[in-house]
């Protein structure tokens, strides 16, 4: 195990009905005037946006309104975040939402305290600064409500990259997992993948002796495994939407990645994706996965046959263990599209003409990008193209 810090102050409310403590945790945390950020309208819709307000109100904290985010959120609804929290100001950003309201959240944070483009951060700048950020969460997924990193996507070029700081932490989030219940089904799958995907990209590791770290990953696979089902059957099963918003940020705020490298070829890879044909994060990585995992599974025989043995109950054939690992990546394929998952490059509206462009952007489109992605293995354009090919 490598040596690590780890920090991660986020204060949790969870359960039923705990939207009603957000102005108590606003002020409690320092907020007068709050900038409230969220998406479309099915927070409007649903009451949520009203009962937050009224908590705020009740503390007679005053509050501005930005919506409209969407999925693989935009930089240019950041910019406007930026100038309205200067303009009123904002001393305390709250995100109402998923993991886009919350990544746009963050942009916005830390823009609005930095006097160069946010977009820098975006690029490879820490993030040591940025105004408090509190978070009503509606999708268990991305994990950003208890992590230090944010993914926004640039629209000049569609290009779609994160950023990671301890000041992207929220100060508190507030988890109901009855407000996930009215979500469809596409979505909840496309969290569920989501969650597992953060899993893997800690479980590849070129680090030795991390058992503990192994164990906890496995676990939390497991959860889904069981509960992911389950939900998609009955939407309304609070416990499973429990136990699956809980795993959603033990999943990402790294408490199962310390002391350990990591990957995330995978969501590099996907980002790509998502950016230019506008699918669900979820739905691309549900592709993605799989096509990395098999890309690079020779690096490590061992560790692909290792979590297909102990997560997916596969038998281990100590002759071939290559054959086990491999049993393993179709058993994570066939539950991801056994839970409404697409399949194929066809499913999420990509074309094979695009694989090129796809693969240099990967690689090529920062300018702090050397034409590799790091992580459980070392790959190039050529690589990143192989692996686009094995998704159609």
């Amino acid at each position: 195990m490598d040596n690590f810090t780890f920090y991660a102050p986020t204060y949790f409310a969870f359960g039923k009905d705990a939207e009603q403590q957000t102005g108590a945790l606003v002020k409690r945390f320092g907020g007068t005037k709050v900038l409230i950020h969220y998406g479309g309208g099915s927070v409007v819709r649903s009451g949520l946006l009203a009962r937050v307000e009224a908590s705020l109100d009740a503390e007679g904290i005053a509050y501005v309104e930005l919506g409209g985010v969407k999925p693989n959120p935009r930089s240019g609804l950041v910019y406007q975040g930026i100038d309205l929290c200067r303009q009123q100001n904002i001393d305390f950003v709250l995100a109402v939402g998923g993991g886009s309201a919350i990544d746009s959240a963050k942009a916005i944070a830390a823009g609005a305290v930095y006097d160069g483009d946010f977009w820098d951060f975006y690029e490879g700048k820490l993030v040591d600064k940025a105004l408090p950020i509190g978070t009503v969460l509606t999708i268990a997924a991305a994990g950003s409500e208890g992590s230090p990193d944010s993914v926004i996507t640039k629209e000049e070029g569609m290009i779609k990259r994160g950023a990671t700081g301890e000041a992207y932490r929220p100060r508190f989030s507030i988890l109901n997992p009855a407000l996930t219940q009215t979500l469809p089904p596409y979505q909840t799958a496309c969290g569920i993948t989501d969650i597992i995907a953060h899993l893997y990209e800690r479980y590849l590791t070129n680090t030795k002796d991390v058992e503990v770290t192994d164990r906890m990953i496995e676990a939390l696979i497991l959860t889904m495994i069981h509960e992911g089902p389950r939900v998609i059957e009955n939407p309304d099963n609070y416990e499973a939407r429990a136990n699956i918003m809980w795993a959603g940020m033990m999943a990402h705020n790294n408490s199962c990645g310390v002391g350990r490298t990591q990957d995330w070829t995978s969501h590099n890879v996907e980002h790509e994706l998502s950016a230019l044909y506008d699918c669900a994060h979820g739905a691309g990585l549900a592709v993605t996965m799989p096509a990395v995992f098999t890309y690079t599974m020779p690096h490590d025989v061992l560790r692909f046959a290792k979590i297909a043995v102990r997560v997916w109950g596969c038998q281990m054939d100590f002759e071939h263990p290559e054959r086990t690992a491999r049993e393993g990546i179709e058993a994570l394929r066939r539950f991801l599209i056994s839970i409404g998952m697409p399949a194929n490059f066809a499913d999420l509206g990509a074309r094979e003409e695009d694989i090129e462009k796809l693969a240099h952007t990967c690689c090529y489109g920062s300018e702090y990008s050397d034409g590799k992605l790091y992580g459980f293995t070392t790959l190039e354009q050529k690589d990143v193209e192989a692996i686009y090919r094995l998704m159609i």
